[in-house]
């Protein structure tokens, strides 16, 4: 197999960074439609992002088709196919992401190595006739099967890009008359315009299995047009083919789409000639031969990480870049703070301690002139060498400043009073323990119709007994739901916070909350009616298929704090 370099390109200064929540890898390749680049699904596992060229996305037409066979083709569900996971017509650009296979094509295997063995085009052919039986029963013609989409991964062939054709356009001839696609691979009747139907893969597949065979194409090089007249108006040459494949090639490529075999004949054939080898499953042993080593897939790509050039004063490492957070295992906050915040948040802070400096000092200064009217102290309120806060002579007294009581009143020292300051209540609302609510951090969370998340341990529950529900049907947009929570969307700049969510939440009344708006990095409050608010920040939102959508997303959650 080629080399890692060979097989994963680095994107370029054109190539997004993302795509719909998808964090990509590296470049793929590029194709008719567009270009294709490695990318991970929530939990890691490998994807292909295909993104359509500009001039395609722009066609209405286009898209309706792309929209079309794209949700025929998410019903395929073949073991060798590439199945497609997620998608979006009218996104912008258009894309659409199958599973990865990390194998070559059979043009690259062939072009780097010759002809196959007998062996492996037995399988070939049975493994390609699989797939179309799964892409047929989907409804789908693929129209455009070729060496280049059939992948050659180490369990055996997976067939890609089934139906996309159709969505493209693709059709014998462009207005200019010249062909689009691969001429060597295509079926007389779709070379001359005529009907495509199932029978037009099965010929395609003959094609594939013989290129497999020869190390070329079958009906040979040249001009499009002369390749295409030889498809029409000529027999194939079989007699360069292996005698042990020329009866099921020659079927499959008999001129008349009725006298072609059918896909059960070519996987019953097939499973004759390998006999014992078919059903002591040698076939890995086979495609390991034919693809060599695995080459390695570049690992996901991790979140960014943001950079502060303005850190908070005395703030806890963890609190560098977001004053409200709870402590994390990386000693990082969840939240994301831009800079601009940062700024306004280390104005208001200093605000607020000169105002409450001022505002003890008033208190201070109060309790110090109340205390000489009482007593006839001098200006100090103590005679010279007396303890603070004591008269002359005298025990404390009974009016000492509403500061110093505090500090003597908790047992810790630090006074029913600083807390109050610390809370925004009085000495008498809340314990002398109580302080700032803290958020608890928990990201990568997940939503699809079968699980749910819950305000308290364990939050991310396998059944639907949860606060929070996410819902998608084909008829209304999908949706977060709850009995027990209301939601609202926060709008604006990112980075909100427990006061945000609280003032957004106190008087909200939705329990059902559309996500047609959300994306990847819109904020969410939620308020559980007990007073817990949490905080949920998209990170990935895939509901282009409402049976397989899912939404991921971190979570801040204060406990009753409503």
């Amino acid at each position: 197999m080629c080399d890692a370099d060979e097989v994963f390109e680095p994107l370029q200064a054109d190539d997004p960074s993302v795509v719909a929540g998808y964090r990509l890898a590296a470049r793929l390749g590029a194709g008719g439609m567009g270009r294709v680049y490695l990318s991970h699904t929530q939990g890691g596992r490998p994807v292909a992002i295909k993104v359509v060229r500009p001039e395609l996305a722009d066609d209405p037409a286009f898209r309706r088709r792309f929209r079309r066979e794209m949700e025929a083709a998410r019903r395929v569900r073949g073991a060798y196919t590439a199945e497609l996971i997620d998608g979006d017509a009218d996104g912008a650009p258009p894309w659409l992401a199958t599973l990865y296979v990390n194998g070559p094509s059979l043009a690259e295997a062939v072009g780097r190595g010759g002809a196959l063995p007998v062996p492996a085009v037995l399988w070939l052919m049975a493994g390609v006739a699989e797939a179309l039986q799964a892409i047929h029963g989907a409804g789908i013609v693929h129209r455009d099967l070729k060496p280049s989409n059939v992948l050659l991964a180490s369990d055996g062939p997976r067939v890609i890009d089934f139906g996309i054709s159709l969505a493209a356009g693709v059709s014998s001839y462009t207005a200019t008359g010249s062909t689009i696609g691969t001429p060597q691979f295509m079926a007389p009747e779709q070379a001359s315009a005529g009907e495509v139907t199932a029978a037009t893969d099965v010929f395609a597949l003959g094609q594939t299995a013989a290129f497999a065979a020869l190390g070329e194409p079958l009906y040979g090089d040249g001009p499009a047009v002369s390749v295409l007249y030889r498809i029409v108006h000529s027999e194939p040459d079989l007699s360069l083919l292996p005698a042990r494949l020329r009866p099921l090639i020659a079927r499959c490529l008999a001129a008349d789409p009725a006298e072609r075999a059918t896909l059960a004949e070519v996987v019953e054939w097939c499973r004759q000639q390998l006999g014992e080898d078919a059903d002591a499953g040698a076939g890995p042993t086979v495609w390991r031969e034919v693809m060599g080593p695995e080459v390695t897939v570049p690992p996901p790509v991790p979140e960014p990480t943001p950079v502060h050039t303005l850190p908070l004063a005395a703030a806890e490492p963890w609190q560098a870049h977001d004053p409200w957070a709870a402590p994390t295992d990386s000693g990082t906050a969840l939240s994301r703070r831009r800079g601009s915040r940062l700024v306004v948040g280390v104005a208001v802070t200093a605000a607020v301690l000169v105002l409450s400096v001022l505002a003890w000092t008033v208190m201070d200064a109060t309790g110090v002139f109340r205390d000489r009217g009482d007593t006839g102290s001098d200006r100090t309120g103590t005679s010279a060498g007396a303890d603070p806060g004591t008269s002359a002579g005298g025990p404390a007294s009974s009016s000492a400043s509403p500061k110093a009581a505090g500090k003597t009143s908790g047992a810790d020292g630090n006074g029913a009073d600083e807390e109050s300051a610390q809370t925004g209540g009085t000495a008498g609302d809340t314990p002398a323990t109580a302080g700032p609510v803290r958020g608890e951090p928990h990201s990568g969370q997940w939503l699809d119709a079968k699980n749910s998340l819950s305000f308290k341990e364990p939050f991310q529950l396998k059944d639907r007994t949860g606060d929070i529900r996410f819902t998608c049907a084909k008829e209304v947009s999908c949706a977060l739901e709850s009995d027990t929570s209301v939601f609202t969307m926060v709008f604006g700049e990112p980075g909100a916070n427990l006061d945000e969510c609280r003032s957004l939440t106190k008087s909200q009344t939705n329990h059902r909350l559309p996500l047609a708006a959300a994306a990847s990095g819109t904020e969410i409050c939620v308020r559980r009616r007990n007073g817990d608010i949490a905080l949920l920040v998209i990170q990935t939102k895939s509901t282009a298929m409402p049976d397989i959508a899912f939404v991921s997303a971190d979570m801040t959650v204060w406990r009753q704090a409503g």
